[in-house]
C-alpha cells in the first residue's frame, strides 16, 4: 500500500472515530465535572436526614424465640436470616427476616420487642408519619405513592418493595422511601441525586439498569477510543516523516 494511501485511510478512521466518540467523550467529561463539583452528602440527601435518637438500655425487650414461636402458627420458617432492632415511630420492633423451604424470596415479620406482639406492614398514616420525623426540614408532603415494582430507570430501582414514596413540597423536591414490610427508610432522592443518576447513565452508557459498567456498549467505546489515540499517534509520526522528507528534498 503506499505511504500516501495509507495516510488518507487514517486520517479518515480518525476522523471519524473522532466525530463519533467526541459526542461520548463530551458527555463523559460534563459528568465527571457533574460529579467531582458535588458534594456527594447533599446527593444522597444526607444533610436532610433527621437525627434519630438512641433507645435507652434499660428496656426490658422480650426473648425473640417466643416471637418465632408465633410466627410458625401463621407461616412456615425453615430459615431464620436476620433478627435486628429497629425503631418505629419512637417504639422498639424486632424486624425478622425469614423464608420457608424451596420458597423464593425472604419474608419480614415485625414485632413488638416489648410485648411480644406481632404487627402488620407500616400504613399509609404510618409511613408518612416516618418520613415526617426523619426529613430534617419542616416542608409539607406534596404526594404519597405505594410502590409495589420499579423498572430499571426508577430511581427507587432495586431497593425493598413494596415502599411508600412521600415527595415533600420543598425546593429540593425530595422523596422519601419507607419499605411498608420493614418499617424503615430506605432511600432519599432529591433533584441533585436525579441529575447525578442521569449523567451516571450517560457515563455508563449503560441505557436499561444505568448502573451496570460492564455492558458491551462501553467497553466498545473504551476499545474505539484507544483505537482513535493510535491511530492520532500514528498519524502524527507519519505526517512527521513525510515533512522531514520534503524538507530534505527542498
Amino acid at each position: 500500500m503506499k505511504k500516501g494511501v495509507f495516510q488518507r485511510k487514517i486520517r479518515k478512521t480518525h476522523r471519524w472515530l473522532g466525530v463519533i466518540l467526541g459526542i461520548q467523550f463530551f458527555l463523559w467529561t460534563i459528568g465527571g465535572l457533574y460529579f467531582s463539583w458535588s458534594d456527594m452528602d447533599e446527593v444522597h440527601g444526607d444533610h436532610q436526614k433527621a437525627h434519630i435518637h438512641p433507645m435507652g438500655a434499660d428496656i426490658d425487650f422480650v426473648n425473640p424465640k417466643g416471637i418465632i414461636q408465633q410466627i410458625k402458627l401463621k407461616d412456615s420458617v425453615n430459615f431464620l436470616f436476620d433478627i435486628r432492632l429497629i425503631q418505629i415511630l419512637n417504639r422498639p420492633f424486632y424486624q425478622i427476616t425469614y423464608s420457608k423451604e424451596h420458597d423464593r424470596g425472604n419474608k419480614i415479620q415485625l414485632a413488638n420487642a416489648k410485648t411480644g406482639e406481632l404487627r402488620p406492614a407500616l400504613s399509609k398514616e404510618e409511613a408518612i408519619e416516618i418520613a415526617k420525623k426523619s426529613f430534617l426540614n419542616d416542608a409539607p408532603v406534596k404526594s404519597v405513592e405505594y410502590l409495589t415494582n420499579t423498572n430499571g430507570h426508577h430511581e427507587y430501582r432495586e431497593q425493598p418493595l413494596p415502599a411508600y414514596a412521600i415527595t415533600f413540597s420543598h425546593p429540593t423536591n425530595t422523596t422519601v422511601y419507607v419499605a411498608s414490610e420493614l418499617g424503615t427508610v430506605q432511600k432519599f432522592r432529591n433533584s441533585k441525586w436525579r441529575i447525578f443518576d442521569f449523567l451516571w447513565m450517560l457515563h455508563t452508557m449503560d441505557y436499561q439498569s444505568r448502573d451496570n459498567i460492564s455492558n458491551w456498549l462501553l467497553r466498545a467505546f473504551s476499545v474505539f477510543g484507544i483505537i482513535t489515540i493510535i491511530s492520532g499517534f500514528t498519524l502524527f509520526f507519519v505526517s512527521q516523516k513525510s515533512n522531514s522528507k520534503q524538507n530534505k528534498t527542498t
